[in-house]
């Protein structure tokens, strides 16, 4: 089993401490915005998972990944509890590669592989697409 701490630090700040030891602080008041709140994580974590599924896919199927962007943008529920309801990703991706590729990796992540993504479906409408950029 994999743990998570959660210490407060007076007012709205936290710091968390992941199974992996990684300090990760939290500012939930949004006027001192000191550190990203816990539900920006959530689309933090979203797109750093689908970043990786998108490059671990891409090197398996030899294309040359020059660059990628993930831009995950959403909408929450007006009242409490207030999830996601609406969420876009957006894969920027530079580089040598097929178009079928691309879209086969962001199919995989979205309905696959990504944990979080899993997750968010719970409660949220993902939409996913892609921009891809001419190699440099």
């Amino acid at each position: 089993m994999e743990t998570a701490s959660i210490k407060w630090l007076g007012d709205e700040k936290f710091l968390g401490t992941g199974a992996s030891g990684h300090l990760v602080p939290f500012d939930s008041d949004r006027d001192s915005n000191k550190a990203p709140g816990p539900m920006e994580m959530v689309l933090l974590a979203l797109g750093a998972c689908t970043a990786t599924d998108m490059v671990t896919i891409l090197e398996k199927q030899r294309q040359k990944v020059e660059s990628l962007e993930v831009v995950c943008s959403g909408e929450r529920a007006a009242e409490p509890p207030r999830v996601w309801t609406q969420i876009e990703v957006v894969f920027r991706l530079r580089g040598t590669v097929e178009e079928a590729a691309l879209k086969r990796a962001m199919d995989l992540t979205a309905e696959k592989y990504c944990s979080v993504a899993a997750m968010l479906r719970k409660t949220a409408e993902i939409s996913w697409r892609y921009e891809l950029l001419p190699a440099e």
